[in-house]
């Protein structure tokens, strides 16, 4: 299952134990927000997010935000009581962490089913491990699948790898799961940069994730929600390019040319249908950003 096109410049992790986080996630600005019942939330708080993110679903007033929730590994005392719960309270997906083979997949798509999910209810991926990293492709190709979330906190544990600026020892690991999403069709977005304080270093995070070929970034705080949307972004300069490119090649098309010179540059099909995809995100931002204001 290929993910849907819409923006993902911002996803935002919301602890599911913090009413007021859930409270607070409805004014804010990120595009999606993973509602988390596992790493943010301690053992025993565990059935009290599980109800409260229930209960928030419910309640509604999320608006045309894209609603994702993270839940326990189903190899843990809570994993297919999760998506037993969540299975049918209108989340548009599910995150699974720790994967590391496409069974884990199909087995947590076994139990959404037989609780009564919707067939439209897509599987999420936390790529966090190596033994994750190395299967990417078999994990990309299984059923509900919509997406890959990088974990590079965890993976850097596992790797014995540094957090450098340049992120030099992931970029095996970032690379293959690219190539693995993009291959079946799928949505991959960037993992989290844990220091608050540095506003250059995030969004010097958030160019390079935007260069990798990322939709977007993995925040844990609402400060850094404007610069993951701006950096995400296509700028009015790039979407005011792709449509001259739209453009000139129709009309060019209409002459019975298959190529064509903008601005001196030579444009052929590859290049239209990367600007019709930047036209198209910035009308869905356009759209999501008039729904959040109205």
């Amino acid at each position: 299952m290929a993910a849907s096109a819409r923006p993902r410049r911002s996803l935002l992790y919301m602890p599911g134990s913090n009413a007021r986080a859930l409270e607070k996630g409805r004014s804010l600005p990120a595009d999606c927000l993973i509602l988390d019942l596992e790493d943010a939330v301690a053992p025993d708080a565990k059935q009290t997010a599980r109800d409260q993110i229930t209960a928030a679903l419910a309640e509604g007033g999320y608006g045309a935000r894209e609603l994702i929730v993270r839940v326990n590994a189903i190899d843990t005392p809570w994993g297919y009581d999760d998506l037993a719960a969540m299975a049918t309270v209108g989340a548009h997906g599910i995150l699974l962490p720790k994967v590391e083979s496409a069974d884990t997949v199909r087995k947590a798509g076994a139990a959404l089913a037989a609780a009564g999910a919707p067939d439209d209810l897509v599987i999420w991926c936390m790529m966090e491990t190596p033994m994750g990293i190395l299967r990417a492709e078999e994990i990309a190709a299984a059923p509900r699948m919509a997406g890959f979330v990088m974990g590079t906190s965890d993976l850097a544990k596992d790797l014995h790898a540094a957090h450098t600026p340049m992120r030099l020892p992931f970029v095996t690991s970032l690379s293959w799961c690219l190539l693995a999403a993009r291959a079946y069709g799928l949505a991959v977005v960037d993992g989290v940069y844990l220091d608050l304080q540095d506003d250059e270093g995030f969004e010097a995070s958030c160019r390079q994730g935007l260069e990798f070929g990322f939709d977007g970034k993995t925040l844990i705080h609402p400060k850094t929600i404007a610069a993951a949307n701006r950096v995400f972004a296509p700028s009015e300069a790039a979407v005011e390019e792709s449509r001259k490119i739209i453009e000139a090649f129709q009309a060019a098309q209409a002459e019975g040319k298959g190529v064509v010179l903008v601005d001196g540059k030579l444009v052929e099909n590859l290049h239209v249908e990367n600007a019709k995809r930047l036209v198209a995100l910035a009308e869905q931002i356009s759209q999501l950003e008039s729904a959040a204001a109205a």
